[in-house]
């Protein structure tokens, strides 16, 4: 017995050797970081860009509500204020209202970049017009942010984009790589028409990408446990979607006389069993990758942790699955959000109807969504099937270790010294899930810093953005572009 105890207190202390070796070695990698680089941006760009703001180019979910009037308004803005691209690029207009821009390289036989962007935004919420502090569609510069629905999703990255390129153009710089810019005008509603319809000419036309950036992730600063200072984090890859409709169908009658379960409990059973059993959590792909990059910065603490996810995973899934934000980094997330039943409080509804929408995590599939739904509701009462019919999968994980995260994260230091930069899951879906036949790897990422003060206003009331942010974001498209040249 004490020949087994010796031999057990050996191995945990062998354990705990092993631990402590792996957190010691791991350590940052000593790299040459690039000088920073003092980029200028053309007087009149922030007026520039507040114009922008007032085209109310609005998705809406029902197309009967669709106005091409402001959008056709705006493409007129952009042609006016941005002479010199629009004399210098060849411009195509696609799927109605999205625009293709084409600045032809020096050399041909590289492959091209292309930068997306898009000019639609969704409404404003009816009856809370008076809750902004200017109007939403006011395009106003005042105290120190430019106001308005689109100021931040996602005007700006399309008006920073052709900023950096009008004064390029102006100081005779030529790219060398070929570089396409996209302009999407139905993001808010899932791009089927423009940036499906972009990203299927350009596969016709053979061009494959070196690679692709759009909007998804941002600069955050002290989100990362134990990590200090400002870290761009860069989508690899994003998650996908998929609603699910439920619905039960039984006898009616009056609500005096009603049988032990009625169709408004049966579908609410089911609600609950998903919500109670939801699809497994792990910690793989961009959120792992994540974990790897940060964990030379971390506190010896944590780094005991993050260089032994081989004992700890589990530990740091159960952590993660605590809060809602990191719990759908590590998982197909389940979401009721609509239930229509009955019509008077004193009859048995015939029929109940719940809408489920799943955003499923890379390494899991559509039919694995279905399956799993099949196996915890297990109740042939109620039926189910793809709500409206479409769903989108998971895209594929972009590489680290490839010329576009090379020339991201260059940019990103060279732009913002000091700031860290590590990959990431995109949580939402955007325009570039269309662009993975076209781009050998597509990034996520809008150089905004975030600030959780402005993040209510994405989608919700005051939406803003600091004027200095955006004048950064020039410089950073700016930068990306001049990089194109080298």
């Amino acid at each position: 017995m004490k020949l087994i105890l010796k031999l057990f207190l050996l191995a945990v202390l062998g354990l705990g050797g092993v631990v402590v070796v792996r957190a010691i070695l791991l350590v940052p990698e000593e790299v040459a970081l690039p000088m920073p680089v003092q980029v200028e941006v053309p007087p009149g760009a922030v007026e520039r860009f507040a114009g922008s703001v007032r085209f109310p180019t609005i998705s809406h979910g029902d197309p009967a509500l669709f106005d091409p009037a402001p959008f056709e308004a705006f493409e007129a803005y952009v042609r006016e204020v941005f002479p010199l691209v629009h004399g210098t690029l060849e411009v195509e207009t696609v799927g109605g209202h999205s625009l293709l821009y084409t600045w032809a390289g020096t050399d041909s036989s590289l492959s091209p970049v292309i930068l997306l962007a898009h000019s639609d935004v969704v409404p404003v919420e009816p009856g809370t017009e008076g809750e902004w502090t200017n109007p939403p569609f006011s395009g106003l510069v005042e105290d120190g942010y430019v106001w308005g629905r689109g100021a931040m999703d996602d005007k700006a990255s399309l008006m920073g984009i052709l900023e950096a390129a009008e004064s390029l153009i102006a100081r005779g710089f030529e790219p060398q790589r070929t570089v396409l810019f996209s302009f999407g005008h139905d993001e808010e509603i899932g791009g089927l028409d423009g940036a499906r319809s972009v990203a299927a000419l350009l596969e016709e036309r053979g061009v494959v990408a070196a690679y692709a950036v759009d909007e998804g992730m941002a600069i955050v600063e002290d989100a990362l446990p134990g990590v200090q200072g400002p870290v761009a984090l860069l989508g690899l890859a994003e998650k996908g979607y998929i609603s699910v409709l439920l619905s039960v169908e039984v006898e009616g009658g009056h609500s005096s006389t009603p049988p032990p379960e009625t169709a408004v409990g049966i579908l609410a059973r089911a609600l609950t069993r998903l919500e109670d059993h939801p699809m497994d959590a792990r910690l793989e792909g961009p959120s792992r990758m994540l974990m790897e990059t940060m964990a030379p910065h971390m506190p010896f603490s944590l780094r005991l942790v993050m260089a032994n996810l081989w004992l700890f995973e589990g530990a740091v899934i159960r952590i993660m699955t605590d809060t809602p934000e990191t719990d759908a980094s590590v998982r197909t997330t389940t979401a009721p959000t609509l239930f229509r039943a009955g019509v008077k409080d004193n009859i048995l509804p015939t029929q109940a109807q719940a809408v489920v929408n799943f955003r499923i995590l890379p390494g899991d599939r559509s039919q694995d969504v279905l399956s799993h739904v099949e196996e915890t509701v297990d109740d042939p009462r109620v039926h189910m099937e793809v709500y409206q019919g479409t769903s989108t999968e998971p895209s594929p994980v972009s590489r680290m270790e490839s010329f576009g995260y090379r020339e991201l994260r260059a940019t990103v230091q060279e732009v913002f010294p000091g700031t860290g930069v590590a990959p990431f899951l995109t949580l939402g879906g955007t325009d570039s899930k269309h662009f993975v036949r076209v781009a050998e790897d597509v990034y996520r990422f809008a150089p905004l810093r975030y600030r959780p003060e402005l993040a209510g206003g994405v989608h919700g009331t005051d939406e803003r953005i600091p004027v200095e942010d955006y004048l950064d974001m020039v410089r950073f498209y700016t930068r990306l572009l001049e990089r194109s040249g080298d």
